[in-house]
């Protein structure tokens, strides 16, 4: 007989609908919020921006292209996504930014209906809340990177398969495999081998220490496999055609060697993820240990009444662990780990509401009050303390914004507390969620004052400037926004970055990635050449701009860019 994990949804079970609206309405309002009010930031926004606006102008949907050079670190599923929103909504930083938004939306909405459909429906509206009200989930789903797509295929991956395995052999169990394959080709789409490897280890785990192995057939595996083929191998398959040398790239430079070597230069202490895991769960990190402690309680002795528990925290464990085990280190990519942590934390919270009992969370709640006033007493210092930003300018443009979020932050650590002994459970848990959402607006509204190193307005300028036959090179750097908005490929000068010259072939290579010398010899010579230079590069004793017979004209400059010519 099959272990049934889920509880009953109480008198409302047709309420989906509903709650899946209000859910989309509320979260998408906090994604799609000033989207795309900032430039697209260099380099991973402006890269996976460009990558499909060449896709689009090359008409070639196989090979990635970045700067007009085979791009292979990734799959194209984001790509697509982000080509298809170009053609859909135009070039604006807006449509960039909609693929993490509206990915950041269904992964709550996912959240959601795992949680109901694994406990309740109390256990889903809050889940989906505290995923959406994550710091690192909020910040993620506005920021244009592979990630958010990832964490919300694996998720769907491994929602799947535990759904699956609860529910007997039936129509509805293949409907949930079907899901788990497909999900896994698509997060195999997005990030290549990881997609289906990093869900498929949670799964073998949690069957192999919980001996859970009968829950398992039927898994129609023959079915399954052929759509997981279906969705993932074409692009594979024509990649490689297309492409000779990607197999060897793409499956042992960008997979083995990510993991094992430090040679993509993102090594980091084995800890990295442990403050990034507690820093990312604000506002909830004070929840944590009593939602899990409460989870997995009497242990191994009742591991099989709490299978379901015990999977989420398999989920948590062997991603972290990965990542942190991997010699390749980044912030978002322990981004999977948070829907799972949603759910136990959720879970744990409906608890607390069916019993109407503010005490179990007065600690919880006096967590979130101590980070809340830590935060808003630094936000506060830092605007009013003079030197502290160093960018006069800067700091008058962000002071009033800083000073509300930080009063916020202060009075709603206070309210929280007092509201959840007298007015209960849910008046406490509302004024943490009032409190982080206005905290988030305010950093929506205060991040134009945040000076970033842009290249959107000289990029303006060269687009209407440079004509078809002109030179273009980045001195010293490659800053990938400039490209993405003037639409122009670029040489470099002294740099490769981390384009894959190797696909190029030796004449284009030699042509396009140039030493100084070549770069005086074109400048002397009739054509006329462009230069996009760092001021501080631009004033570096070393560089060709110290030379006084090196002459250049100054088109236009931003705070940190200089874009020169040979011409006037």
């Amino acid at each position: 007989m099959i272990e049934r994990t889920v509880e009953s949804d109480g008198p409302a079970p047709g309420m989906w609908g509903r709650d899946l609206l209000l859910l989309a309405l509320a979260f998408g309002l906090l994604n799609f919020l000033l989207l795309g009010r900032l430039p697209l930031a260099n380099p991973d926004e402006a890269r996976y921006a460009e990558i499909p606006r060449e896709m689009l102008a090359a008409g070639d949907w196989v090979t990635p292209r970045l700067n007009d050079v085979p791009y292979f670190e990734k799959p194209p599923l984001v790509y697509w996504t982000v080509a298809v929103s170009r053609i859909l909504f135009g070039p604006g930083d807006f449509a960039a930014r909609l693929t993490p938004a509206l990915f950041g939306l269904g992964g709550i909405l996912l959240t959601y209906a795992a949680g109901r459909r694994l406990y309740n429906r109390t256990t889903g509206l809050a889940a989906a809340v505290v995923l959406g009200t994550c710091l690192i989930y909020f910040a993620l789903s506005r920021i244009l990177l592979i990630d958010m797509a990832v964490s919300v295929l694996v998720s769907a991956t491994l929602f799947c398969f535990i759904l699956g395995v609860n529910e007997p052999s039936g129509p509805r169990r293949r409907w949930w495999f079907c899901g788990l394959y497909a999900a896994a080709a698509l997060a195999t789409l997005a990030k290549g081998l990881i997609g289906f490897a990093l869900p498929g280890a949670v799964m073998f785990l949690w069957l192999l220490i919980f001996n859970q192995w009968r829950r398992l057939l039927p898994m129609y595996l023959p079915s399954g496999a052929a759509l997981f083929l279906v969705i993932a191998a074409p692009w594979h398959l024509l990649a490689a055609q297309r492409n000779p040398g990607w197999a060897h790239f793409y499956f042992v430079h960008e997979h083995w060697e990510r993991f094992t070597t430090t040679t993509h230069g993102r090594s980091a202490p084995f800890w990295y993820f442990v403050p990034i895991l507690l820093l990312g769960l604000f506002p909830w990190v004070g929840f944590l240990f009593s939602a899990v402690r409460e989870a997995v309680a009497g242990g191994w002795a009742r591991r099989r009444e709490n299978a379901t528990a015990w999977f989420l925290l398999t989920w948590v464990g062997f991603i972290f662990l990965f990542f942190s085990k991997s010699q390749s280190k980044l912030i978002p990519y322990i981004l999977p780990v948070f829907p799972a942590l949603a759910v136990l934390i959720g879970a744990w919270v409906a608890r607390r509401w069916a019993e109407r009992k503010v005490s179990p969370l007065r600690v919880e709640l006096r967590v979130f009050a101590f980070l809340a006033g830590l935060l808003g007493a630094a936000l506060l210092i830092t605007v009013l303390k003079p030197g502290l930003i160093r960018d006069t300018e800067q700091a008058e443009a962000v002071r009033p914004y800083g000073l509300a979020m930080g009063a916020v932050l202060l009075v709603g650590g206070v309210l929280a507390p007092w509201f959840g002994r007298r007015r209960g459970v849910l008046a406490g848990l509302g004024t943490v969620v009032v409190t982080i959402v206005a905290f988030y607006v305010g950093l929506l509204l205060a991040a134009p004052g945040i000076n970033r190193p842009s290249t959107r307005d000289l990029a303006v300028v060269a687009r209407e400037k440079i004509k078809p036959a002109d030179a273009v090179f980045h001195y010293w750097g490659f800053f990938h926004d400039f490209v993405y908005y003037s639409g122009r490929a670029v040489g470099l000068v002294n740099h490769l970055d981390e384009l894959e010259v190797q696909f190029l072939p030796p004449a284009e290579l030699a042509t396009r990635f140039i030493k100084e010398d070549e770069l005086r010899r074109q400048w002397a010579g009739p054509g006329r050449v462009w230069v996009l230079v760092r001021k501080r590069d631009q004033q570096d004793p070393q560089s060709v701009f110290a030379d006084p017979a090196f002459r250049y004209h100054l088109i236009a400059e931003t705070p940190a860019f200089s874009l020169v010519s040979n011409q006037p």
